[in-house]
């Protein structure tokens, strides 16, 4: 199951059974916490099916969508990045299936299997990466164009093809949305249903299929009129 996963490429059999022999795997239904923001950090996981959300609160008490983890991806390292508590919330965004390590084997893992720490320094890096994009995002783009880039990115990383265009494969509302993209639900209300008059998204509940990703990039480049 886990082999042809992008973090274990290359590794040797008895590495993957090392690896397995140590961690613990766990169901979390939809909703479900897995950890809390700022909650003692005593394990790491790779999500193996389902999709989480990674939440942040700010002093202010407003609730923000940092990303979305998809399956393959470790999340909760907070050891490999010399921290005790968690930075953010994770939560499942539909029924979740992951394994799980003790922070106490990090040493003994990662010195046993050093592709694990470069695996996860480097999921380190994107993220970092993602952040800092995000960030100029925030400061440069207005609003719609935000919202164009946030669909494009989670139809690349979670996109289901139909008949329809291109199903973002886990639920999600128009305040999730908001929350990605530091916004209200009135403002992402308004652009999506102008967008699916043009014929650039479908919505749904807890549903967003983008029909016309070129269209969509259009925006987020801010080479075409809304």
């Amino acid at each position: 199951m886990i082999a042809g996963l992008p973090l274990f490429t290359g590794m040797r059999n008895e590495e993957l059974d090392f690896l397995l022999a140590r961690a613990r795997s766990a169901r979390y239904p939809k909703d479900t916490a897995i950890f809390d923001q700022d909650g003692k950090a005593d394990a790491f996981f790779l999500l193996l099916d389902g999709h989480i959300r990674v939440v942040r609160l700010t002093p202010e008490g407003e609730q923000v969508i940092a990303r979305y983890i998809n399956a393959g991806e470790l999340f909760g390292i907070a050891v490999a990045m010399g921290r005790t508590t968690y930075p953010a919330s994770a939560i499942a965004a539909v029924d979740c299936v992951a394994l799980s390590w003790p922070n106490e084997a990090w040493p003994e893992l990662t010195a046993r299997v050093p592709q694990l720490a470069s695996g996860t320094y480097r999921t380190i890096g994107q993220r970092l990466q993602e952040t800092q994009d995000k960030v100029v995002q925030m400061s440069t783009e207005q609003v719609e164009q935000r919202v164009a880039h946030a669909l494009l990115r989670l139809v690349q990383q979670a996109g289901r093809k139909t008949g329809e265009g291109i199903e973002i494969d886990f639920p999600i509302t128009r305040q999730d949305i908001a929350e990605m993209t530091g916004t209200t639900l009135h403002t992402v209300s308004r652009l999506l249903s102008a967008w699916e008059e043009k014929g650039l998204v479908r919505g749904g509940r807890q549903k967003v299929i983008v029909t016309d990703p070129h269209g969509l990039m259009l925006i987020a480049e801010h080479r075409r009129k809304r």
